[in-house]
């Protein structure tokens, strides 16, 4: 990627911004031109003094003249800080809001192949370093660049050619050097994000797997992947430590040997009367003004490398083309009545992989219960994926009220389906927010009886601070049954014509399951519901049953035309039935 059409974005961030980011800049310019003049001043005082042609009018008036430009460099200095710094405040911003709106268009795959920790690099670090970049490092480039050349130019016109020609060699150096500089770090930089990447994901990771690791008693051994994560961005860390430590005394040589032909030429200069003492001391603090910006340029190109490297990462988000799209001329639907056809589908994952779903064809009439069952990895929850758009159909084609899927825009199709996914995820907050998820106006009245239909209300009203109540990260404090259950309300009081519930009763007891399929059967009455379980008890009063085994079907019916079969859901009713007649035997 070359570095135009990587800076290219940037650059259209920095286009929304321009007028404020410019006369930003303006003002930095004004400030810079207006420090010419304190070096001026001082030598202009200093030959009256020493020609005893200064009078103490002209002394105040000098003074005066000093304050006055001190004076207006703090309020350019504030100004300008607050127009570059806080357009780069903007622009960071903006960014955070458009990766975010990015990575929610991307695939499930995307997420699937890029870890936790590389996608919080890119809102911590990487967007830390482009706004360093646009922001205090442009300061800087300006200051080392305008600053230094209008010094050179003041110090060739106002003081002398030659002299000003000695200091400018070493100047010179500075910006080879720079150049060669900004190649050895760009690589490390890169290295660095990655590697800070990879050591936030296995923090993340291990502080969400935390009850795993304890109860398989493996704390030394994700101790020793984190110290090796660890120690590696130590390296990379140290290696930057290295290229810093290097490239500084470097520019502070430069700028000492700057300083020194100073002192020893514009000396000599003085002293046979080829400058005034006057005009030595300006050029001394010429020389001096220059000392900051040269130093800065050192810290520019550190700044600058690590933003490029950032927004060479960032651009990676924005060029992944999002797998699951609206078509471009879709059909004009507002609402779903929940009948939904599979018409010979198949399914795939990626090319190289085998079908995850094959040929399968049924239909879910408006207002059925329809029961996917199977065993683990059958295909259940492929299959629903598909319903909602996770991923698209390989080949065949799904239709819902007889549209083709890929006809209905997203926005539609998702509005029309409440989902209880199968890790019952809930967000670290309130449980009355963590319900109303889906209808954020819901009134207390509408989430309590959801709550009631999803038999968990009772639970709720004895916690202290009751739908007030915190859940912790992932709903970590409440049981699993009880995170199943506020998974279920949140889907209840969206209230959509189609409700998928993804084995979202296996963490309740059988009666607590008995009164939540009560519930949802007066509560669902003409309204499309698709249960996957594992339980022949849930899905016995089920309109229909799909039966799947590696993404094929075996059976399709009802329940007792499938039990009069005596195929395989038979025989999963009869297992089932031994292992609770087991289980009661056991406790007698």
């Amino acid at each position: 990627m070359d570095t135009r059409k990587t800076t290219g974005r940037l650059g259209m961030y920095l286009k929304k911004h321009a007028g404020e980011y410019l006369l930003g800049i303006a003002i930095l310019l004004s400030i810079d031109y207006l420090n010419l003049f304190i070096p001026q001043f001082t030598g202009e005082i200093t030959d009256g003094l020493t020609a005893h042609t200064i009078n103490s009018a002209g002394i105040s008036s000098t003074v005066w003249k000093l304050v006055g430009c001190a004076f207006l460099l703090a309020v350019g200095r504030f100004r300008y800080r607050q127009f570059i710094i806080g357009t780069s405040r903007k622009i960071e911003r903006s960014m955070q809001n458009d990766i975010f709106g990015k990575l929610e268009t991307l695939s499930r795959r995307y997420f699937n192949l890029n870890k936790t920790g590389d996608l919080m690099a890119y809102f911590t670090n990487d967007l830390e370093a482009i706004r360093e970049a646009i922001g205090w490092s442009v300061v800087s480039a300006v200051d080392a660049l305008v600053l230094t050349l209008m010094c050179l130019y003041r110090m060739m016109v106002y003081v002398n050619v030659r002299l000003t020609l000695y200091v400018l060699a070493p100047m010179i150096c500075i910006g080879f050097y720079g150049f060669f500089i900004f190649k050895q770090f760009d690589k490390s930089y890169e290295m660095k994000q990655d590697a800070f990447a990879k050591l936030s994901d296995e923090v993340q990771e291990s502080v969400s797997a935390e009850r795993v690791i304890k109860a398989f008693v493996q704390e030394e051994k994700q101790l020793e992947h984190f110290k090796e994560a660890n120690e590696r961005n130590r390296q990379i860390n140290l290696k930057l430590v290295r290229l810093r430590a290097y490239a500084w005394p470097v520019l502070e040589v430069f700028i000492g040997v700057a300083y020194v032909i100073a002192i020893l030429v514009g000396g000599y200069y003085t002293l046979i009367n080829v400058i005034t003492l006057g005009k030595f001391v300006t050029f001394a603090s010429y020389v001096g003004t220059m000392v900051w910006p040269m130093l800065a340029f050192g810290d520019c190109i550190n700044t600058f490398t690590l933003g490029y490297a950032g927004v060479k990462r960032i651009n990676k988000v924005f060029a992944e083309v999002p797998e699951i799209t609206d078509s471009e001329n879709p059909d004009d639907v507002r609402k779903l009545s929940g009948e939904i056809e599979f018409d010979h589908v198949s399914f795939k994952y990626s090319d190289d992989l085998p079908e995850a779903l094959h040929d399968l064809d049924f239909t879910i009439k408006k207002g059925e219960t329809f029961a996917i069952m199977g065993r683990t990895g059958a295909g259940k929850t492929s299959t629903v994926n598909l319903i909602t758009r996770i991923y698209d159909v390989t080949d065949g084609e799904i239709r819902l009220d007889g549209h083709p899927i890929k006809q209905i825009p997203l926005g539609v199709l998702r509005e029309n389906i409440a989902y209880v996914p199968q890790d019952n995820f809930l967000f670290s907050e309130t449980l009355k927010q963590n319900i109303s998820f889906g209808k954020q106006d819901a009134t207390m009245d509408e989430i309590i009886e959801a709550c009631r239909m999803a038999d968990i209300h009772d639970n709720i009203s004895e916690f202290p601070l009751k739908y007030e109540t915190m859940v912790g990260e992932r709903g970590v404090t409440l049981s699993g049954g009880q995170k199943q259950r506020a998974s279920i309300a949140r889907a209840l009081l969206k209230d959509s014509p189609i409700l998928i519930m993804d084995d979202s009763l296996s963490a309740v007891d059988t009666d607590t399951e008995d009164t939540i399929l009560a519930n949802l059967k007066k509560l669902r009455e003409g309204k499309t519901t698709i249960m996957i379980a594992h339980r022949v008890s849930t899905v016995q009063n089920a309109d229909h049953i799909l039966v799947l085994d590696d993404g094929n079907t075996v059976e399709y019916g009802t329940y007792d035309e499938l039990m009069a079969r005596d195929g395989e859901f038979a025989r999963m009713v009869r297992k089932q039935q031994l292992e609770k007649q087991l289980a009661r035997e056991q406790e007698v």
